[in-house]
């Protein structure tokens, strides 16, 4: 009898348990992607012949995807059922990592990895956080919430060593490949999931929403991203319109896009406020906005993916353009952060007995601060692998405490019925601090690149006078390729005496670590910014109880 206690309760455990590991997986996946991209950038450039920018608009335009798309799929989920957008979401995710991996170009590749992948995250990405809330309560969603963090860390830890591995052994393509068996697992194990929707709302959906959000965030990422190319105000370089140049006064398109994105999403706002006051669904619901809990989590969480993805977007680059890593060895290199979050994530939990959420994100954001400053400092043209070690896990101990906490405080906010909508919504501002963080700190770190460069050239005592504003010229028209790829030997080597050659791999590989270096203060400042944000959060142990409080 005793045995047979322990066998139903140890299938009770299982089956309990079960949907949490099958939505960590999707969202393992999910960034795993990401992270691939990041240590390959170099292989993937000389593949499809391109250069940091096209790559930038590659992690940028998958980010901007799910930024556009994920309220959608949040509302979508709590219309038709979470579960089944979920599914669904899976399969397309699936085809678009099949197209990815056979692509031939950076438009094939956006198409698949961008645009296809990034609307299956879409629909798979807040369904794994609304099912979570709507399968678990009370303590047992405390420790979910924690292991879904901790797979977001193992999913951190897991994607620089397999993409690194499969891109140096075989190809980084299969890293692509591979999600689409994943995403059968996920599709079985998907049938062991309650559905869960919202059964209040009425059966509408917001198309022009859809397209004020999604056209004014393109246009807002568009010009932070070409910023570099065009300028930040006049116009450095012809933008064409249709085939006719359009610079009206002598402005850059980078301004004018903003300004554009800028009108779009505050239409956007207008007209959410519309639809409610008409008593229609909107597609953001402008009274979940009121909700201080779930505004100031979510604020926080932005903000500190702003700070992070541009992190991870700065040191691989670095570590590959002037220490000439492969993409094994830059996996290799970030993995003290990724194991930091990987492990602290869920410890973290066990910290919620003694502080409250808000106690244990703020320690965390100073962790990210600290560790930000720690990495400038580190990063010149000597440094290591091992001189950024440091750096890097305190920030991974940082991200840990912060990720996990900030999403049960977040949607413990809401109730269960409007957890497909604040799920998405989170989501969506997830990802739009991922798309603004690679644009931005990747536009410094380009714009410094260029700078320091020239500014190494003129004011070197090795090249000679008459020829300095000759390679400067020359080095600067490379731009992005010298970023990621290193200078061009045998283009530009032959052509020069091998002391002046040396020099101005010299002054590139200085320019790079300057590059790098004061992009990881933007991370430093995002964190400082989210840490402020984070004295609106409720300085409450019992979550649940102090949400129902204020609905």
């Amino acid at each position: 009898m005793k045995t047979e206690n322990n066998q139903r309760n140890n299938q009770s455990f299982v089956r309990k348990w079960i949907p949490m590991a099958v939505l960590s997986l999707a969202l393992l996946i999910i960034i795993v992607d990401t992270t691939v991209l990041n240590v390959s950038l170099k292989n993937i450039s000389t593949d499809l012949k391109t250069n940091l920018v096209g790559l930038q608009w590659v992690i940028s335009a998958y980010s901007l995807t799910l930024a556009a798309l994920t309220i959608t799929g949040g509302r979508l989920g709590d219309l038709y059922g979470r579960k089944k957008m979920f599914m669904i979401g899976a399969v397309i995710f699936a085809i678009g990592s099949f197209i990815t991996s056979i692509s031939g170009s950076v438009g094939s590749m956006i198409i698949g990895e961008s645009i296809i992948e990034g609307i299956g995250a879409a629909l798979m990405m807040p369904a794994t956080a609304s099912l979570l809330v709507s399968t678990y309560k009370g303590r047992d969603r405390g420790i979910a919430f924690g292991i879904w963090g901790g797979i977001a860390g193992a999913a951190s830890a897991i994607g620089p060593i397999l993409g690194g591995f499969l891109t140096t052994h075989y190809s980084w393509r299969w890293a692509f490949r591979i999600n689409i068996f994943v995403a059968i697992i996920i599709l079985i194990g998907s049938f062991l999931i309650a559905e869960s929707r919202d059964k209040t709302e009425k059966d509408e959906l917001d198309f022009f929403g859809v397209f004020l959000s999604s056209v004014g965030l393109l246009a807002l990422i568009y010009g932070i991203i070409e910023a570099s190319t065009f300028g930040w105000w006049g116009a450095k370089a012809p933008f064409e319109l249709l085939g006719h140049p359009f610079a009206p006064f002598g402005l850059s398109i980078t301004p004018i896009a903003i300004l554009v994105g800028i009108i779009l999403l505050t239409g956007f706002a207008l007209w959410q406020q519309k639809l409610e006051k008409n008593n229609h669904t909107p597609l953001v619901s402008m009274h979940l906005l009121t909700n201080r809990q779930f505004t100031s989590g979510m604020m926080v969480v932005t903000f500190l993916s702003l700070g992070m993805v541009g992190m991870v977007f700065a040191v691989p680059v670095f570590l590959q353009s002037v220490r000439n890593l492969n993409a094994f060895n830059t996996g290799l290199a970030l993995l003290p952060m990724s194991l930091a979050m990987l492990f602290v994530a869920p410890a973290s939990a066990m910290l919620n007995k003694y502080l409250t959420a808000k106690r244990v994100i703020q320690i965390g954001l100073c962790f990210t601060v600290i560790a930000s400053f720690v990495l400038h400092f580190s990063l010149t043209a000597s440094a290591t692998a091992a001189t950024l070690a440091p750096g890097l896990i305190l920030f991974g101990v940082g991200m840990g405490m912060v990720m996990a906490q900030a999403s049960n405080l977040t949607l413990s906010a809401v109730s269960v019925n409007q957890a497909g909508e604040a799920s998405g919504v989170n989501s969506t501002m997830r990802q739009v601090g991922s798309s603004f963080g690679t644009a931005i700190i990747g536009a410094v770190l380009l714009t410094t690149v260029t700078t320091s460069l020239t500014s190494g050239i003129k004011s070197s005592s090795v090249i000679p006078e008459n020829i300095k504003s000759v390679i400067a010229s020359e080095v600067a028209k490379q731009g992005s390729a010298i970023e990621l790829n290193g200078l061009n030997q045998e283009k530009d080597a032959p052509r020069l005496p091998p002391a002046i050659s040396k020099e101005i791999v010299k002054i590139t590989h200085e320019a790079s670590a300057d590059g790098s270096s004061k992009a990881i203060l933007y991370t430093g400042f995002f964190s400082i910014v989210a840490l402020v944000v984070s004295l609106a959060l409720p300085n409450v142990k019992d979550l649940e109880a102090h949400s129902r409080t204020k609905l």
